[in-house]
């Protein structure tokens, strides 16, 4: 007989531990709201308490080691959820409908980057690092954000405020890309500002975001008609499965980063754009489903290995790092959101909870993950604890009072939709 056989092994360890801590997180909250619960708090929190106190499971785990299993896994939650995001969306539409998403990436998202480069460097950081976490920190989240955007498809929810959340959600990933690398720019530059500028520009703004937006469009496009024209007489959509949402926005992704494109950009305007085809057809909502599915399969895990990687992390929080997350959530974020939204047909109150409602998460992983793939970060641990903590802050801030505020700021004092 084997003298190991109850010994314990740290994989097993750790699939055990994800599974009681994703139960727990969406459990308990039930015998407090009568609201779907906000696990994400949760989960970070339980990933902490399960894996945090045994040795060496945090630095086994940590992004400080191993980007590339962080990347990854990050990427494949984003990629989904912004398809997920694009099939959402039941109108595109209506007199002044855009005017707040495109007032929130064209007004509070470079405030933010600009505000948080400079607390960076305030709190110590190089330029570079500043800039990186500002553009790491820019994107609002499209995983964690689920309690202030609009419902599935083909159930409306269509509130001005959600549309804003979520549509901002969608769009913000892809355009947070240019800053990210911008900040590499500064890293990995051998030369002058204006020896590179311009390639950054060109390439990296105007090229990738003008790719990727094509891509998808013509991918939704394309995938439409495969889903529900042809063949005409057993067309897809006719199955009950939603697998083709992933093989569709797999497809989509890789083939616009293949040419160099914002595959980001591409998977939610793939979303989108399919939406637009047969929109009242109930497949919108099966792929919706299975897209949503594995989503949250995914973040789950990762917001529990977050949880546990944070003790070793917990050595490059400075107080002044700490700052830089409270000033995003509860100062920058609504200050310029505010900003951003004068001029809208949004009640001050509404326009609050636009301001305020910026979820950080999955997103900033991602992003952080894939630099720290491409080079050596001076300020690297510094970095990752402080979007740790603000993921972890925003999480528990907005995630457990997202769904009471904004039902107040969609719905009047009989509980009926403004």
């Amino acid at each position: 007989m084997d003298s190991n056989f109850f010994g314990l092994s740290a994989y097993h360890v750790l699939l055990a531990g994800c599974g009681v801590v994703i139960v727990v997180a969406y459990w308990l909250p039930r015998y407090f709201s009568g609201r779907e619960p906000a696990a994400s708090g949760l989960l970070i929190l339980g990933g902490l308490a399960a894996f945090g106190i045994l040795p060496g499971v945090p630095e086994a785990i940590t992004p400080l080691d191993s980007p590339l299993i962080w990347q990854y896994a990050s990427e494949f939650a984003v990629i989904i959820a912004l398809f997920g995001t694009g099939i959402r969306i039941d109108k595109v539409r209506g007199t002044g409908l855009w005017s707040p998403t495109i007032r929130l990436l064209a007004i509070a998202m470079p405030l933010c980057i600009l505000a948080i480069a400079l607390l960076g460097m305030a709190a110590g950081m190089t330029l570079a690092g500043a800039i990186l976490l500002a553009a790491v920190l820019a994107p609002t989240d499209p995983v964690l954000a689920a309690d202030v955007q609009v419902g599935p498809p083909l159930e409306g929810g269509e509130h001005p405020i959600r549309f804003a959340l979520t549509t901002e959600a969608g769009l913000n990933d892809g355009l947070a890309f240019p800053f990210v690398y911008l900040g590499i720019f500064f890293v990995s530059a051998t030369s002058g500002f204006g020896d590179w500028i311009g390639e950054w520009f060109s390439l990296y703004v105007l090229y990738k975001i003008g790719i990727g937006t094509l891509m998808g469009v013509v991918a939704g496009w394309v995938l439409g008609r495969i889903l529900f024209a042809l063949p005409r007489s057993n067309p897809l959509a006719n199955t009950g499965s939603g697998v083709i949402a992933l093989a569709g926005v797999l497809l989509t992704y890789g083939f616009t980063e293949l040419v160099e494109g914002y595959g980001f950009i591409a998977a939610f305007f793939m979303g989108l754009m399919l939406r637009r085809k047969e929109a009242d057809h109930e497949y919108h909502a099966r792929l919706h489903s299975f897209s949503e599915a594995l989503e949250h399969a995914v973040t789950a895990i990762l917001l529990v290995m977050l949880g546990g990687a944070i003790p070793a992390l917990l050595p490059y929080l400075e107080w002044s790092h700490a700052l830089i997350g409270i000033g995003l959530i509860f100062l920058v974020r609504p200050a310029s959101g505010m900003l951003a939204m004068v001029g809208t047909p949004l009640s001050l109150k509404q326009r609050g909870v636009v301001a305020f409602y910026g979820v950080r998460g999955i997103g900033s992983i991602y992003y952080l993950a894939y630099a720290g793939a491409q080079l050596e970060l001076v300020n690297e641990g510094e970095l990752w604890a402080t979007v740790a903590f603000t993921i972890l802050l925003s999480t528990i801030v907005h995630g457990f009072s997202a769904g009471s505020m904004v039902w107040a700021a969609t719905h009047d004092e009989e509980g009926k939709e403004t």
